[in-house]
């Protein structure tokens, strides 16, 4: 930019009027730099800015005596947006690290092996940058039982993560306490409802697998999929569908348990609304169903990361909404 400004300023000669441009090169110079780079271009700007005075003949002129404060001004103000710009960065650091702290507390990697079942997860973000957001899972290795929960909070952002802390803190306990399923999820409502506020809500499934069966609890959230040994799939859903959790106030239905067979070869496939409802550029749907075959491969991540590849290819860009997969297989 200063080297543009000089060669204009020589061809078009004093008359134009060029000089204080220079002062454009220490202008931009914080953005790209720290402040030894913004000093030493400020420095070559206020060179090129006596010298080309020289040679115009105006240094002991006004505009002369302008220009040359022009580039020193512009300098000294440059210093000060690279100290500012530092103290930024280094806020913003302390942030982030203070975020990761939070995601391993919040969203912890799951048990890659838990009782007999081998676990894997896929979680993808609406929010850029970010790596936790409204959706939320958890696998545990009870007594009674593996039990897991999936879940997608109302909204996004901070406040969405909040409610999944609540979820997730309140499935954590009850889990290793109840006897049954059921007491887990009535456990849960009653946590979730003390401690949510106004309409926030969550869609939430929970399930328990043990003696080669499988019990879902179903709060509003979409059917799983379970993709047996011999390939055929199948979205097991209950006779009525309970409200969400943290709405039992506006009909406290207890969800219906039922039940499946989960064998060795068996899949079980949980996951949120982020995932089917994610459309392509014509409006289409992700066909979750129809891309089992990515499910076959055989160690359990790298099925998983089939999926999320293919998912991100069907919609072309970034995601709409928070989407996390939760896939449990027999080891």
């Amino acid at each position: 930019m200063i080297a543009a400004v000089t060669i204009a300023d020589v061809a078009s000669g004093p008359a134009v009027g060029l000089l204080p441009l220079v002062s454009l090169g220490p202008a931009f110079a914080p953005l790209v730099g720290g402040w030894r780079r913004t000093a030493c271009i400020g420095a070559i700007a206020l060179v090129l800015t006596s010298g080309l005075g020289v040679y115009d003949d105006v240094i002991d002129a006004t505009r002369g005596y302008v220009s040359i404060a022009s580039v020193v001004g512009v300098t000294a103000a440059g210093l000060v947006a690279v100290s500012m710009r530092r103290q930024r960065e280094a806020e913003l650091d302390n942030v982030r690290s203070i975020a990761e702290a939070a995601q391993r507390v919040l969203l912890k990697p799951v048990p890659r092996l838990a009782g007999q079942l081998r676990a894997a997860v896929c979680y993808m973000s609406a929010v850029a940058e970010a790596r936790i957001g409204g959706d939320l899972y958890e696998v545990v290795a009870a007594p009674q039982g593996v039990r897991v929960i999936v879940g997608d909070v109302q909204g996004k952002g901070l406040d969405a993560v909040e409610t999944a802390a609540v979820v997730l803190g309140a499935f954590r306990e009850a889990a290793l306490d109840e006897e049954d399923l059921l007491g887990v999820g009535r456990r849960l409502v009653r946590s979730v409802d003390r401690q949510l506020e106004g309409e926030k809500f969550v869609t939430a499934i929970l399930a328990e697998i043990r003696d080669r069966e499988v019990t879902f609890l179903n709060y509003g959230h979409p059917a799983p999929l379970l993709l047996r040994a011999d390939g055929s799939v199948t979205l097991p859903e209950p006779i009525s569908y309970a409200l969400p959790l943290g709405l039992s106030a506006h009909g406290p239905s207890e969800p219906e348990p039922f039940r499946a067979d989960f064998r060795p070869g068996d899949q079980l496939l949980l996951y949120t609304d982020g995932v089917t409802e994610a459309r392509d550029r014509d409006g289409r749907f992700y066909p979750l169903s129809d891309r089992t075959h990515l499910l076959k491969e055989r160690d359990a991540e790298s099925a998983l990361e089939a999926v999320r590849q293919d998912l991100l290819q069907h919609v072309g860009g970034p995601m709409q909404d928070d989407a996390a997969m939760l896939l449990l297989r027999y080891r």
